[in-house]
Formats: structure tokens, C-alpha cells, sequence
């Protein structure tokens, strides 16, 4: 009876934990995604440019780039319930202050603080999961807050401009509005989440910490799986910041235009929640990377040519493609590397794989300055994919049908 009670307490604060981690991928992201349904709106206020716009939705991923690694180690040092909980804190402060930007400087400013509490944050997701949750359910657990980060993105694209805006009348009062998940999250995060069990999370010796940053570096398998989130970030991303922009050049408003790209995030929802369980039925992780990086190739290549009405559709496509690989590739790290080595080979891939989050955005709005369209952007779009997919094929399998073999070459 006392065993099968302690089993009930555990799972209850397992799906505690797992609930609060979603909620914090919600709340990271969510302020992010509101950037692109008012890019012509920040455009004509601020007077900026569309590079310059890029910018502004790319700089949470720049801080990504730059804290990711940081951050893990920072996770190492004081624990990763404090430094996440410094993190999203950091984003609640962030994103209140760009409610209060009245310049293109100031809101860039307050873009870097914001994009500081997500460079802290999110990376340290994956180890938190992985302290609480057993290896043979970390890719359902990592989809499970993958639906929920999709949920907030969807929802930032959908309702920013048809509902949020024209109560708030002003994208000040867009950004406070979405800096109310974030202090939710917050609060919740130093109230309910404590540290896993200390035989969850092996103690590592000072002395060894050197030689397990030069294992983490020199595992070609994680550069691997950074340098293909690099390709598949800066399609996915760029994909968010300028196909608004795309529909409304084929003629819809700008209300329905962010309905419409939306769509591929709805879909990524039930994506993220059972590709992983699939993933682990088959016993495969590999079909999961490089089916959705053809398909996104040959969608790049379609929507020079998709009209509005097939657009509905061709964003559920697109959707399931753009989703399928997120939490399989955040679940990679945590099979190739031992639990306490966890942080930081999450964050080395998070911060490689934020290169292209940060260049994509900003290489659709310097061609879109130059050209007037997006159609040369698209063929950059097809290239990224056909090269996403010779990396996927490299990868060496790390379901149960191919864990042994991986375990060996490592060794």
C-alpha cells in the first residue's frame, strides 16, 4: 500500500511538472509570434524597414544563440528550478516594457531583455523533463510541451490582429496583453516547481566538468542534430515571419492573412503530441526528420504558386511537416548523452540551431526590401530543405531499433 501511494504522489507531480514546463513553453513563445501579423503596422509607425522588422521578431532567438550554452551551465551551478525561474521572470519584465516602447530603438531594447529571460528559460525545459520524467518516455513528455509551445504561436498568429488589436488599438497594448501568460507562468513556476529527486540527477564532480563540455563538443552526432535545427529553424521561422506578409500579397487582408498561417500551427498541436508516440511505436526517430524536410521543399516550391483559397489546406501540409521534426529533435540530445550531461548538450544544440531562427527572418526581409516579393526567398526556402535532408540521413538512428548501435560507435 505505501509503495503503490508513493507511485500515485509521483505521478501527480510528475504531470504537475510536465503541466508547468507546457505552460512556460505557452508563455516563452507566445510574445514572439505576435511580431509578424503587425509587421506592416510596426512598419508604418516606427518607419522601419522589413529587415529591421525581421529583426525585431528574430532577437529571442539571437539570445538564444548567445545564452543557450550559458544558461545550461548556469542550470549546472544554482540549479535549473532557479535559473529557469530567473529566466521567465526576466521574460515577464521584458514583455511588459514593450508595452511601453514608443520608439524603434526602445522596443528593440526591450526586445534584448525579453529575448535574455528566453535564452535563460526555455533550454532549461529539457532538464527539467528529463529529472522527472523516465528515459523511455521522454519524447512523449518533450511533444506534450511541444503542443503546447505550438499552441501559443497559433494562437499569437491568429487572434493578434482580428481580436487582440482592435481592442487594444495600439501594438503597446498587443504586447501587454501577451505578457500576461508570462507572469502567469512565472508566478506558478517559483510556487509549484521544485528540484527532481537528487538520484534523478547524478552529481557530477567539479573536476569532471571540463571533460564533459570536451565529450559534449566533440560528439559529431550533436553537431549533427544542431546544424539540421539550423536549417529547420530558419525555414520554420522564416516561414512565420513572412508568410502573412506572402498571403497578402495573393490578395487576402490582413486579418485573414494571419488566420490562414496560422493553420500550419493548429495542426503542428496534435503533430507534436503523437509523432512522438508514433516515433516510439515504430522504434524510429530518422523517417521523423527527414520525410518533413522534403516536404517542406516541395512546399517552399509550391507556394510560389499556391492561391488563396488552396492555401487553406497547403497550410495543413506545411503545418505537419514544420511540426513533426520540434520534439523529436529536442528529444535527441536527452537519448545521445548521459542525464547529467543533459543541460548542456540541449543547449548547444538550442543555441546552434537558433542561428537560423535569427538569419532566416532577416534574410526574407532583405530580399523582400530588394525584390518587392518573396518568390526568390522561396527558392532559398527549397535549397535550406534538400540540404535539411542530406544532414537527416546522417543522423544515426537513436530509436530502440537503433539505440545499441549508436551506444557503440559512441563508445
Amino acid at each position: 500500500m505505501f509503495k503503490s501511494m508513493q507511485q500515485e504522489v509521483s505521478s501527480r507531480t510528475n504531470r504537475t511538472i510536465l503541466g508547468i514546463a507546457s505552460l512556460m513553453a505557452f508563455a516563452i513563445w507566445a510574445p514572439t509570434f505576435c511580431v509578424p501579423p503587425m509587421e506592416h503596422i510596426l512598419k508604418e509607425e516606427l518607419l522601419i524597414t522589413h529587415t529591421q522588422a525581421g529583426l525585431l521578431y528574430a532577437i529571442p532567438f539571437l539570445m538564444m544563440v548567445v545564452l543557450g550554452i550559458p544558461g545550461g551551465f548556469l542550470a549546472d551551478r544554482i540549479g535549473f528550478r532557479k535559473a529557469a525561474g530567473i529566466g521567465i521572470a526576466i521574460v515577464a519584465v521584458g514583455t511588459i516594457l514593450r508595452g511601453t516602447a514608443s520608439s524603434y530603438s526602445s522596443l528593440v531594447a526591450f526586445n534584448f531583455i525579453y529575448g535574455v529571460g528566453v535564452g535563460l528559460s526555455f533550454p532549461n525545459l529539457s532538464k527539467l523533463i528529463s529529472g522527472w520524467v523516465s528515459r523511455e518516455k521522454i519524447g512523449i513528455a518533450t511533444g506534450v510541451y511541444s503542443s503546447l509551445m505550438v499552441t501559443g504561436t497559433a494562437l499569437a498568429l491568429a487572434i493578434t490582429m482580428p481580436l487582440i488589436f482592435p481592442i487594444t488599438n495600439s501594438f503597446q497594448g498587443v504586447f501587454f496583453f501577451w505578457s500576461i501568460p508570462p507572469i502567469v507562468a512565472a508566478v506558478l513556476w517559483w510556487i509549484l516547481v521544485r528540484e527532481p529527486p537528487r538520484d534523478n540527477i547524478p552529481d557530477e564532480p567539479v573536476s569532471r566538468s571540463n571533460t564533459s563540455l570536451r565529450r559534449i563538443i566533440q560528439n559529431k552526432h550533436l553537431w549533427l542534430v544542431a546544424i539540421l535545427f539550423l536549417l529547420l529553424l530558419f525555414f520554420l521561422d522564416s516561414w512565420s515571419a513572412w508568410a502573412p506578409a506572402l498571403m497578402m500579397m495573393k490578395g487576402a487582408t490582413e486579418n485573414i492573412a494571419g488566420l490562414i498561417v496560422s493553420i500550419s500551427l493548429w495542426v503542428g498541436i496534435p503533430t507534436a503530441l503523437f509523432i512522438p508516440r508514433f516515433s516510439c511505436k515504430l522504434g524510429l526517430r530518422k523517417p521523423f526528420l527527414w520525410i518533413p524536410a522534403i516536404t517542406l521543399a516541395l512546399a517552399a516550391w509550391g507556394a510560389i504558386y499556391i492561391s488563396i483559397p488552396l492555401s487553406w489546406p497547403f497550410m495543413v501540409l506545411v503545418g505537419v511537416a514544420l511540426n513533426a521534426f520540434i520534439p523529436i529533435i529536442l528529444a535527441l540530445p536527452i537519448e545521445m548523452v548521459s542525464k547529467e550531461e543533459v543541460g548542456t548538450a540541449t543547449g548547444l544544440v538550442l543555441s546552434i540551431g537558433n542561428i537560423g531562427a535569427v538569419i532566416g527572418p532577416l534574410v526574407g526581409g532583405r530580399i523582400f526590401d530588394l525584390t518587392g516579393n518573396l518568390h526568390l526567398f522561396l527558392l532559398v526556402l527549397v535549397g535550406i530543405s534538400v540540404a535539411a535532408t542530406a544532414i537527416a540521413f546522417r543522423i544515426p538512428e537513436t530509436g530502440p531499433k537503433g539505440r545499441s548501435r549508436l551506444h557503440g560507435d559512441i563508445l
